[in-house]
């Protein structure tokens, strides 16, 4: 089963130095249809205006990983961890137990990122973070894995929970193959370039959710970019 969900379907919350789009329910926005995909529970599209981000705000519970699109955005949180992470690197906080966090857009431009949200399968374990560079040259033609429940294997970001984010950039024509189970919940955004999933076209920034598949083969209609996450 493939689904796919236009940009303009999305929720959407304009606050001036923040512009969000939402695939699944998120703060104000409610739909009783859209809210998460297997353990994928939330999917946020941001645009943050230089100078301006999110102040102090606590989080216990969640596998959060941002993946950065353009610009840059910088971390700070109750552990001492600080950093910064740049266009087409990760970040990954495991909150566990609980902690508090700020996210700032310290540079001249703005930031466009996704932020992305899992329910871990593993509880009650200390907080943490962690970021890292992924050279786009690394993921042309294939998807490479960005974090992972597997990090030793997978030679990436750790996350407690029983999934992969992935990317892979695309020239038009290109195409990329992900192996799967049909019993895990893929979802994924191609923030730039028209895509075909499995023969099913989407334009950028619309969301696939995808179930039932036992491979995904994502083609390019244009040059494109493509994030996934996979997970049981």
């Amino acid at each position: 089963m493939i689904d796919i969900r236009p940009f303009a379907s999305l929720g959407h919350a304009d606050h001036g130095w923040l512009d969000a789009r939402h695939h699944f329910s998120f703060a104000s926005y409610h739909d009783p249809e859209r809210m998460g995909w297997g353990p994928i529970r939330v999917w946020n599209d941001d645009t943050i205006a230089g100078g301006s981000g999110f102040p102090p705000h606590p989080h216990r519970d969640m596998e959060i990983v941002t993946f950065v699109r353009s610009g840059a955005i910088t971390h700070r949180d109750s552990l001492g961890n600080e950093g910064r992470t740049a266009a087409g690197d990760v970040q990954v906080m495991s909150a566990g137990t609980g902690i508090t966090h700020a996210e700032f857009n310290q540079e001249d431009e703005e930031t466009t990122l996704f932020q992305i949200w899992i329910m871990p399968t593993r509880t009650g374990e200390a907080p943490g973070w962690g970021q890292r560079e992924f050279p786009k040259a690394s993921r042309e033609g294939g998807f490479e894995v960005l974090a992972s429940g597997t990090p030793e294997e997978d030679d990436a970001l750790s996350i407690r929970t029983d999934a992969k984010v992935l990317a892979t950039t695309l020239s038009a024509g290109q195409s990329a193959v992900w192996k799967t189970d049909g019993a895990r919940h893929q979802y994924l955004v191609a923030p730039v370039g028209r895509i075909s999933v499995n023969g099913h076209e989407a334009n950028p920034r619309d969301g696939v959710a995808i179930t039932g598949e036992d491979e995904i083969t994502v083609l390019a209609l244009e040059d494109a970019e493509v994030v996934m996450v996979d997970a049981r």
